[in-house]
């Protein structure tokens, strides 16, 4: 029922907002088949035997098919100091209806395109401050409580698991795209949370209502799981399927 309901509402907000999301998302390609779609490298990361530093990336790329005007998958990459591939940590919520975990930790391009969509790195950590960050991640990806669930709407989901290891590893503070659907899931149960940003507050009931006052959030409202915001610091407004449209517009 709840993703029925999802659904719904999703279809409701690309017919409410078509005009805007038509401009600002053109690369979205509708009606695609995810069996013939591109998932090669874009050739943005170096080659993990050239360069010996520790690194630690954050990315997002348009969700495939019709869901991309509304939203993003998000995804963390790490490459421990002297490694020779890098490993791509998220969740692909498909692996569940199979019985399985829909974490998926291990070796992979950290710049794959995601069903066609071109990624966009949000932040990256090297050397020390990576070194550093690596740990935590793996433990927040062990410890991540929702690995047999999975919801598109209002989350668990994708963005739900890169907000939770985000929250979880010292150092690693960044605002997640307000396109990142399900990162505002707290859980059933529990209300507020440092936001991904590290620094500032966030109230959330279930991923459908909420908000976010922090340094590098801005100002948040969640509506339904559809984020509206602006940000007095670096100067933008934030619009469902749209994003950021100012100053730090991360093109997702």
């Amino acid at each position: 029922m709840r993703k029925g309901i999802g659904r719904t509402l999703s279809l409701f907000c690309i017919i409410l907002l078509g005009p805007l999301l038509s401009a600002s998302c053109s690369s979205v390609r509708l009606g695609q088949d995810w069996r013939n779609a591109d998932r090669s490298s874009a050739g943005i990361v170096p080659d993990p035997s050239e360069t010996n530093d520790a690194i630690v990336q954050v990315w997002a790329a348009r969700v495939f098919n019709w869901r991309g005007l509304l939203a993003v998958h998000t995804w963390i990459a790490t490459k421990p100091e002297g490694a020779l591939h890098y490993d791509v940590h998220h969740v692909i919520g498909w692996r569940g209806r199979y019985g399985r975990s829909v974490v998926v930790s291990g070796p992979d391009l950290p710049d794959r395109k995601w069903f066609g969509q071109p990624p966009i790195m949000l932040h990256e950590l090297r050397g020390e401050r990576a070194a550093k960050a690596i740990p935590d991640i793996i433990q927040a990806v062990d410890d991540y409580p929702w690995d047999h669930d999975y919801r598109t709407w209002p989350g668990p989901n994708s963005n739900t698991f890169t907000a939770f290891v985000v929250r979880r590893t010292r150092g690693l503070d960044l605002e997640l795209p307000s396109t990142a659907i399900g990162k505002d899931y707290l859980g059933e149960g529990k209300l507020l949370a440092r936001p991904p940003g590290g620094r500032g507050w966030q109230f959330s009931l279930f991923g459908l209502f909420g908000g976010i006052a922090g340094i590098e959030e801005g100002l948040e409202i969640n509506i339904l799981g559809l984020v509206f915001g602006i940000d007095p610091i670096r100067p933008a407004i934030k619009l469902p399927g749209i994003g950021r449209i100012g100053s730090g517009a991360s093109g997702v």
